[in-house]
């Protein structure tokens, strides 16, 4: 008779609606386009919870430099400053051409 051995799966770990919401937040406010235009318009989805909506809201409210725009059709436009001096930059040409090489860039799935 063959044994069947069991092997141990690793547990997955599922995320919070919140942290999906702040995840996808963060990869739109640090998408090349968006840090060349010092903007991003945030667009709420069905699968959005109020709380996890409310909650990230919260927080971008709280965040120092972000000028916040509750649009009428629901989505919220973020605009930020250029950084100070002292902080690093990256400049303007360099944004131009890591958005560019993002775009045309096929996606990796």
């Amino acid at each position: 008779m063959a044994k069947q051995m069991t092997q141990k799966q690793p547990e997955r770990r599922v995320m919070s609606s919140r942290e999906r919401l702040g995840l996808r937040v963060s990869e739109m406010i640090n998408s090349p386009k968006s840090q060349l235009d010092r903007r991003v318009t945030i667009h709420r989805l069905d699968t959005d919870d109020d709380q996890a909506w409310e909650e990230v809201m919260g927080l971008l409210a709280e965040t120092d430099g972000i000028e916040m725009d509750f649009n009428d059709d629901g989505t919220v436009t973020l605009q930020w400053a250029q950084q100070e001096e002292g902080d690093p930059e990256i400049e303007e040409e360099e944004l131009k051409v890591l958005w560019k090489e993002s775009v045309e860039m096929p996606a990796p799935f």
